[in-house]
């Protein structure tokens, strides 16, 4: 798995102009999922994500963790995260799961983040067209791959 984590003031998802789903202060995560992701790879990210100390403290140096900081987390799953560009100029993303894998691999990291966190994931939809909107805060943009974590 493979997720793009943005710290941000807000965020917000559309689809057909209409706002389903949106957090003040807490983290966007972008998920692209592969075939062979396991619950192993789920609970690593999870663990990783929730404690990461990347929310500024009273003296305004980041020490502080999502769970420290009370932050929320909005969830939006991102094929294009696994895009391949090496050959031409037009991407293959042959290494994306296909929805069947996907879809229950990321409602399982959904679930397991929430439960994590002690609150509530607001997610975008699996395979939608979506419009998605934030305001980073810092910008701090992290990219996070559980098949890296050695």
């Amino acid at each position: 798995m493979k997720v793009v984590l943005q710290r941000v003031s807000k965020a917000s998802v559309v689809i057909n102009d209409r706002q389903i789903a949106s957090i003040q202060h807490g983290l966007l995560l972008f998920v692209g999922i592969v075939a062979d992701d396991t619950q192993e790879d789920i609970d690593w990210l999870v663990r990783k994500i929730s404690n990461l100390r990347i929310f500024n403290d009273a003296d305004h140096v980041m020490n502080n963790s999502l769970i420290d900081s009370d932050g929320q987390v909005l969830v939006v799953s991102q094929f294009t995260l696994h895009a391949t560009t090496k050959k031409g100029n037009r991407p293959s993303y042959i290494k994306a799961a296909k929805p069947d894998i996907a879809i229950p691999i990321y409602e399982n990291f959904i679930t397991t983040l929430s439960l994590t966190i002690g609150k509530k994931v607001q997610t975008g939809v699996f395979g939608a067209d979506m419009k998605v909107s934030l305001l980073n805060d810092g910008p701090v943009t992290i990219i996070i791959d559980s098949k890296d974590k050695i």
